[in-house]
């Protein structure tokens, strides 16, 4: 019996368990490449220290493969049985935090369990996947109301992430739930509705005089786009207009001068050079001084001098910058759009609406994290603290993001394409 799946295209052979080929060059070769490479790029940020971070980045990779390499042999439908225990778990480990968890960069985000560091809120994006993925494919959004449902649900973890404070992994939690629902089927239109009040912000505290033609769009598209016109116009109208007044009164009595600066220096970072604009001049700078082919791998004179602070960790990119140059940049750009690609077929072959979500979850994390992270290092966006996968050195994140290819992995043994991926 085959059933019609809007949501990926094409028809899936209901309760179908066809296996895929064995190995997957690009979802296990794109993300080891990257790591071995990460290992090379954080010794050289810390060639004056007696460190071995570039060691236990390349330990905590091949554990984390194991992890994935068990993973991908498990059917995701039983990892579906225990998800709300997991999200319970998550949710625990989050309030722990709050109690006993360490302070660090001026976040209290880590757990100290037996000497080892443990960032729960790594772990708490993909326990808040696999929870959107059985709920989104049990209960699709086909009612502005059903958005209720996904949006409590996602808003537990981001709030207790967003006051320890981590503003950057709180993000990643929107951008998952907004690329989940609508991969699940949600209208485009609505999807704009839930993303018009960022836009609203950004114009009020920019350029208010566009709001004089963007609220009455929105407006127009509720009237379009929601089943009840009078009630959706004016709850739209209301949340528009809250924002376009809240957010200048926001901006000068609600955040610090310095979380002020922090939104905004990536415009102008020459005007405090020497404070909160310092990192990301001298991120620009060593990325630029790369040029073409990079001054090779561990001759860094930024990277080797340390210019650079947290360099092995968020700002990772710089280095690759400086030693491999644009052409280097470019093919790990070019790596993760391949990945990123890849997911996207596995999605699209997924056997069940659930298998289908867990993937572009996981895809949407990702992709949210490079993207943000290289804008951040290059300067086109505020530094918020989100590292880049694989790269980026951190036992807890790299430990997630193993997992994450390993339940992409299970999806993609298990595909109901009857031809090889390629």
């Amino acid at each position: 019996m085959a059933v019609l799946s809007p949501r990926r295209g094409g028809f899936a052979a209901k309760g179908a368990k066809r296996r895929g080929p064995g190995f997957d060059p690009l979802l296990w070769g794109i993300p080891i490449a990257l790591t071995l490479l990460a290992g090379i790029l954080i010794a050289s940020t810390q060639r004056q220290q007696a460190t071995t971070d570039w060691y236990q980045h390349w330990v905590t990779a091949a554990v984390g493969l194991v992890v994935a390499l068990l993973l991908a042999r498990v059917p995701l439908e039983r990892i579906a049985r225990f998800q709300w225990p997991i999200y319970i778990l998550m949710v625990a480990s989050l309030i722990a935090v709050r109690v006993i968890g360490v302070s660090a960069l001026g976040a209290q985000s880590w757990i100290n369990i037996g000497g080892f560091y443990v960032q729960p809120s790594e772990f708490a994006k993909v326990a808040a996947i696999l929870l959107l993925a059985g709920v989104l494919s049990k209960y699709p959004v086909e009612r502005p109301i059903d958005l209720l449902r996904p949006v409590a649900m996602i808003s537990v973890p981001w709030l207790l992430v967003f006051v320890q404070p981590d503003l950057g992994t709180s993000l990643v939690f929107g951008a998952v739930l907004l690329v989940m629902l609508f991969w699940s089927g949600m209208p485009a239109t609505w999807l704009l509705l839930l993303l018009s009040p960022l836009f609203t912000a950004i114009m009020a505290g920019t350029m208010p005089w566009l709001l004089l033609g963007w609220i009455p769009l929105m407006g127009w598209v509720a009237w379009r786009a929601l089943p009840w016109k009078a009630v959706g116009l004016s709850l739209v109208l209301a949340v528009q207009g809250l924002f376009a007044v809240g957010t200048p009164w926001l901006w000068e009595h609600g955040l610090r001068p310095h979380q002020r600066a922090r939104l905004t220096l990536f415009l102008d970072p020459a005007q405090d050079p020497l404070g909160g604009g310092y990192h990301l001049l001298q991120s620009t700078v060593g990325i630029g001084s790369g040029q073409l082919w990079g001054t090779g791998l561990m001759n860094g004179s930024l990277t080797k001098l340390r210019f650079i602070p947290e360099q092995h960790t968020d700002f990772i990119f710089s280095a690759l910058g400086e030693e491999t140059g644009f052409i280097g940049s470019m093919l790990v750009v070019v790596g993760f759009v391949v990945l990123i690609w890849r997911l996207l077929q596995i999605a699209g072959q997924a056997s069940s609406d659930y298998e289908s979500l867990v993937v572009v979850g996981i895809g949407a994390m990702l992709m949210f994290q490079v993207v943000v992270n290289i804008n951040m290092t290059i300067g086109l966006g505020p530094i918020t603290g989100i590292p880049l996968p694989f790269l980026s050195y951190g036992r807890s994140a790299m430990l997630v993001n193993c997992i994450s290819l390993g339940l992409c992995a299970s999806v993609a043994r298990r595909s109901r394409s009857l031809r090889r991926w390629w």
